[in-house]
């Protein structure tokens, strides 16, 4: 029932990061996705739910052995107030509920995958699970879901659970809802295993949320060896996307244009997609003003209200100390040695992202909108 309503992308839409996204997925890994905002990150989990993408990378011969489910943390309901009696317990089940909902949504109708009577069975102890007059329905929240988990288990199915926002969760639910996560897993090796997307590495996310280091640890692990760094399109998927901008829109630019938009943005889709719409009011768009004024058109496109709001979205994105280093390399006078342990962190960190680009000894900040809008004072927009 997970359908999507999003445009369907080529097969080969970001193959470097689902290639090694779906190799995670064929050995039963878990997988932990980092990028900046603006970066494309709803079309890029649609098209993994996409079963003909999963056949693609994965060859699963059938569709219904195998299932990616999108948890998004705006559908949890609303948390109560925390003085209020088994608060962590209440926000535990909270997660557990959205896990069981969304486990039911992605297979129905049940008989499709499961007996009758399991699928019977299933819904009763959904119906029991949400029971608030059953006094113990807070803490037997992972019993439940346990126990749901296994009517697809025992059918051989795999199951990858993917948290969109991840950053929501680790902030809203307790640290005991991720050592529960990290224990169903534990106990069904072969067939669960759980993809996260967020801005910035999950230990730093759990610094900011004041978890302890020892407590998430558990969970984290899962990540280690599978963090991918999801970057800004290729120079394929951003032409096909300027393509789709120019059809959806009734509106015809040169090659010229289409080359110099997804240069100035990046090939970030937030970015090209207000980048597209800025361009009417560009001074002049023939082919030799882009060739010799680029950079002028860059700095023009970056003060854009469109493209600046992009620009932000990615910049609220980034840690203080990746913007305090953006600061610095925008200044022309940089006061950063790149051979400290943290900084030298921070600008790994920033290259993964693909905001850095070393050329020789020269970083540059990327890209050209976004240097430009480092180039502005950003911290004038708050």
């Amino acid at each position: 029932m997970q359908h999507s309503r999003t445009r369907k992308q080529p097969l080969d839409f970001r193959q470097e990061e689902v290639g090694r996204i779906m190799t995670r997925w064929r050995a039963s890994d878990s997988c932990s996705l980092v990028g900046v905002g603006s970066v494309g990150k709803s079309n890029l989990l649609q098209h993994l739910i996409d079963p003909d993408v999963q056949a693609f990378y994965m060859n699963v011969a059938n569709a219904e052995k195998f299932k990616a489910i999108i948890i998004d943390p705006s559908l949890l309901g609303a948390m109560p107030n925390p003085d209020t009696p088994d608060y962590d317990q209440f926000r535990a089940w909270a997660g557990y509920e959205l896990l069981m909902h969304r486990l039911y949504l992605a297979f129905f109708p049940l008989t499709d995958v499961l007996h009758p009577e399991d699928a019977a069975a299933f819904e009763e102890l959904l119906d029991v699970f949400r029971d608030g007059h059953n006094p113990l329905f807070k803490y037997m929240g992972i019993r439940y879901l346990e126990l749901g988990l296994e009517f697809f288990m025992r059918q051989g199915i795999q199951i990858v659970f993917m948290f969109d926002e991840f950053e929501d969760m680790l902030f809203n639910l307790p640290i005991k809802f991720f050592q529960a996560l990290r224990g169903l897993r534990d106990i069904n090796k072969k067939q669960l295993s759980y993809l996260t997307f967020t801005r910035k590495p999950i230990l730093d996310i759990a610094a900011e949320a004041n978890i302890k280091l020892l407590d998430i640890e558990p969970f984290a692990e899962l990540f280690t060896d599978s963090v991918v760094y999801v970057g800004p399109y290729n120079e394929k998927d951003a032409h096909q996307m300027v393509q789709s901008l120019m059809k959806r829109n009734n509106q015809q630019y040169g090659d010229h244009v289409q080359t110099f938009l997804v240069w100035a943005t990046g090939g970030y889709a937030g970015l090209l997609r207000a980048g597209f719409r800025a361009l009417e009011t560009l001074d002049a768009l023939d082919a030799d003003t882009v060739m010799r004024s680029s950079q002028q058109l860059a700095y023009q496109l970056a003060a854009h209200p469109g493209v600046r709001e992009e620009c932000r979205t990615i910049w609220t994105s980034l840690s203080e100390s990746e913007r305090i280093m953006l600061r610095e390399m925008a200044s022309g006078r940089p006061n950063i040695n790149l051979n400290d342990t943290n900084m030298k962190r921070v600008a790994t960190l920033l290259t993964n992202k693909r905001l850095f680009q070393r050329r020789g000894q020269e970083v540059v900040i990327e890209p050209p909108v976004f240097y430009a809008f480092v180039m502005s004072n950003p911290d004038t927009d708050y």
